[in-house]
């Protein structure tokens, strides 16, 4: 099946034209313009970008993507190159370094000064996305890490032992909040570790669940509401149909083993490594810790002679086909997180 592709571009102009102008003039006279394209991996999200500077003057695209802000892994995270960029500006992929942890607020204080200075210069910034909480935290006045941090006594390392999760592994702290907050899980990513614990500890400070804030009055005038976005926001979805998208992502994953994905993941494999922070958190990095072990045990003792993708070793070949194989597998599973359109309205009242 062919790439997924995005919808003809004069219908999606159209379209936008008519979201922009749909707001109040007094909403648009106090916020400025900012398009953000969301949709699931392989939808045709950066593609459409970079076609919108053929019809609106000033585009500058803001990735909103969680990974390819990082330095290296080019390939396995999709990074728009510099011949795809078409010449069209692009804010935020790889600058930062790939051991760090980069959290929705320091999105946040990247993108606003990048944003309004396009602002400022009268061009029209495209957000790209990527990363949903990454949107909410740029077009809502309110994140709530900035809310969680400023509870008094909230702190993680004296209540995580009152939930029973001081000595467990990592997963099953989703497992614990899919038991006591099922709304709250379905929100965010399985390995977004750091804002379970978040979500947990407020549980377990407070006895409040997580999902509550994204509810009723206290959250009215600042989760996510239209009225209250600091930006007067154009959204648009790049939609495809699932057998469309697996079908694509599997012959992605094939073109990345071709381009050097296996060299990249190599260069920073590190058998001790932790993958819940920085860029070691991506799809396609774990998938290959097996192999690699293996790969670099028999290396050691010069059994191979061959390069990765000519392997004679059953066993290592063995090895590589299940961790393609799950590579694939894991990225339509995102497909499918990053398709349940629900979800995302609740993140982002629209």
């Amino acid at each position: 099946a062919a790439p997924a592709s995005p919808p003809p571009a004069p219908n999606l102009m159209s379209d936008a034209r008519e979201a922009a102008s749909s707001s109040p003039p007094s909403e648009r006279g106090r916020r400025k313009a900012v398009v953000v394209v969301m949709g699931a991996t392989g939808a045709g999200k950066s593609r459409l970008a970079v076609d919108l500077a053929g019809h609106f003057a000033g585009v500058e695209v803001v990735s909103a993507d969680s990974m390819q802000v990082y330095r290296g892994l080019d390939v396995l995270t999709n990074k728009v190159s510099l011949d795809e960029q078409n010449g069209v500006p692009h804010h935020l992929l790889s600058i930062v370094d790939p051991s760090v942890e980069f959290t929705c607020r320091h999105f946040r204080d990247h993108a606003l000064p990048i944003i309004e200075d396009i602002l400022d210069r009268g061009g029209l910034p495209v957000v790209v996305g990527g990363t949903n909480f990454y949107i909410q935290a740029l077009v809502s006045p309110f994140l709530f890490e900035d809310m969680s941090e400023d509870m008094q006594g909230c702190t993680l390392s004296d209540q995580l032992d009152d939930i029973g999760l001081a000595t467990d592994g990592v997963g099953s702290g989703y497992e614990h909040l899919k038991e006591i907050d099922p709304i709250a899980a379905q929100r965010i990513h399985p390995n977004n570790h750091r804002k379970i614990k978040r979500y947990l500890e407020l549980y377990a400070t407070t006895g409040a669940l997580p999902s509550d804030l994204f509810q009723g009055e206290a959250a009215e005038d600042k989760w996510g509401r239209p009225t209250s976005s600091r930006f007067d926001c154009c959204f648009l979805w790049v939609d495809a149909e699932l057998h469309v998208l697996d079908n694509y992502v599997n012959e992605r994953v094939d073109c990345m083993i071709n381009a050097g994905l296996l060299d990249e993941v190599r260069n920073i494999y590190n058998p001790g490594a932790v993958y819940t922070q920085g860029l070691r958190q991506a799809i396609g990095v774990r998938e290959f810790d097996e192999f690699f072990r293996l790969y670099f045990t028999k290396k050691e003792s010069d059994e191979i002679k061959a390069g990765m993708l000519n392997l004679h070793d059953d066993k290592l070949k063995s090895l590589l086909d299940e961790a393609v194989s799950q590579l694939k597998a894991n990225t339509r599973r995102l497909v499918r997180r990053q398709v349940n359109t629900p979800s995302v309205s609740l993140s982002l009242h629209f």
